[in-house]
């Protein structure tokens, strides 16, 4: 302890076990480490596995450090993401005591600074309890969208009101999840039941991810401060929302945006995916013209079934249009995530597919034209930031809200039925990449591109945030 408590500001940064989550907490904290910085980044036992698999031993630099608990989960050597409603269970009731002994045991060695901030993702919100236990100031970092986030806000609310849980089972399927609901300041218009996070879709009114949710919303006001990854201009009206609730809400993104300053061979040498990552797939996408390529990739938890995976392969094969295709192995449930013999063929010299890839780069690669998305946050926030229009398949959680942002209040992307069909495929790749319509949307995520890209500017509102956050919230200084 001694001296180097006095020397830097020591943050852990915890996030929530799953990929969408962990490569926004990372950005966070590398950005914080560039500013001067002592981190500890805190991954589970099982994820931290993952991350040697796919990384190597490369992810050590000065004053950044990782830790690990357990996630009270059987042992696994799986290379995939774990069940969301166990591992959201089982974190709820297994986590607390390890991270408390991690923080004593951290504050006891001579080693390091003495911990100063938690930097907790929103679906940890058991490190709240650790924080007031051991008196150290806690923000909260929810991944999310701020609509997708106020969708989790509201959880509490549309239980007191009786339209969820569900009735029924029918209730899925009747129309039921095409009321409206208006009453939510800044929504007004927008959202009906469909477009709320898919966790309300149930009959058990003590089901584990509607509780939780509940939880996490809840605990979060107890926090110092809550971090958003998105940027003023996109969400306007939600934030006001948001913060006539939570005062001190910061919005830091596009925080892939926000980094680029940071230090190339500090970026390379802590990388935050779980999968090994396939490089030629930049290469491959050096041939082709500007616009003319289309990427697809569902993210790291979409699970799909063999049927709706080759009527994806036959729309783009029948767009016509080259494609970059990200599968994962794990992608199709109970099988191996394998296109018809036929669709390759049928596609060779025009196609490519790869397991995993670095999105970001993929992206802002100059032939990409479009994006067939899962409508992950992380996904969605990279496409605006490089002003690429999208086709929306939402699978589960706030993707279904951010969607109907997507195709309603920011006019960049279309929506896909979720019982997908190769010729639905087709039309909407067409008239993305070829129509009249597709060059509006463009035209929208140009717009866009421009405003995010402004907001991480010196003077931008998430670049103002951004110091803030060090200055006042995390350090305690105006």
């Amino acid at each position: 302890m001694g001296s180097l408590a006095t020397q830097k500001p020591h943050a852990i940064c915890i996030p929530y076990p799953a990929q969408g989550h962990i490569s926004p907490m990372l950005k966070l904290a590398k950005y914080l480490h560039f500013r001067g910085f002592h981190i500890t980044f805190v991954n589970t036992e099982f994820n931290q596995r993952r991350f040697l698999k796919s990384r190597g031993s490369g992810n050590a630099i000065d004053d950044f450090q990782f830790e690990t608990i357990p996630d009270g989960l059987p042992p696994s050597d799986s290379d995939s993401t774990q069940d969301i409603p166990s591992l959201c269970a089982s974190v709820r009731v297994n986590c607390l005591a390890p991270f408390v002994d991690l923080v004593t045991r951290l504050n006891d060695s001579p080693d390091v600074p003495n911990v100063s901030c938690i930097i907790s993702d929103g679906a940890m919100s058991f490190t709240m309890k650790a924080a007031e236990q051991l008196n150290i100031p806690e923000v909260v970092f929810f991944t999310t969208s701020a609509c997708g986030f106020i969708g989790y806000v509201y959880y509490s609310e549309l239980v007191e009101r009786g339209l969820v849980p569900l009735k029924d089972e029918s209730d899925l399927t009747n129309g039921y999840l095409d009321t409206p609901v208006d009453w939510i300041p800044g929504m007004e218009g927008i959202m009906r039941l469909k477009d709320f996070p898919t966790f309300i879709r149930t009959t058990d009114p003590e089901a584990t991810m509607l509780t939780v949710n509940i939880e996490h919303t809840s605990l979060a006001m107890r926090a110092k401060g809550v971090i958003l990854n998105t940027f003023e201009d996109l969400e306007p009206k939600v934030l006001k929302t948001i913060r006539s609730t939570y005062p001190e809400v910061l919005t830091i993104g596009p925080l892939h945006l926000l980094g680029h300053e940071i230090r190339e061979s500090e970026s390379k040498s802590i990388g935050s995916s779980l999968w090994k990552e396939d490089a030629s797939c930049l290469e491959w996408l050096n041939q082709w013209e500007p616009n003319s390529v289309v990427y697809v990739n569902f993210g790291s938890i979409t699970v799909m079934t063999a049927q709706q995976l080759t009527e994806f392969a036959w729309g783009l094969a029948n767009s016509k249009h080259p494609f970059l295709w990200i599968i994962r192995p794990d992608m199709v449930s109970g099988d191996s995530a394998k296109v018809p013999e036929e669709f390759l063929e049928e596609t060779k010299g025009r196609s490519m597919i790869a397991s995993w890839c670095q999105q970001e780069q993929v992206l802002a690669h100059s032939s990409i034209g479009g994006f067939l998305t899962h409508s992950g946050w992380n996904s969605t926030l990279e496409s605006i930031s490089e002003g690429i229009p999208m086709i929306c398949w939402p699978f589960f959680a706030e993707q279904q809200t951010n969607c109907r942002y997507v195709c309603t209040e920011w006019a960049n992307g279309s929506e896909i039925d979720a019982d997908v069909k190769k010729d639905e495929v087709e039309r909407l790749v067409r008239e993305l990449m070829d129509e009249e319509k597709g060059k509006e949307m463009r035209k929208k995520a140009l717009d866009w591109k421009e405003k995010a890209q402004s907001a991480v500017k010196p003077g931008g509102s998430s670049y103002m945030n951004m110091e803030r956050l060090i200055n006042h919230v995390l350090v305690g200084k105006e």
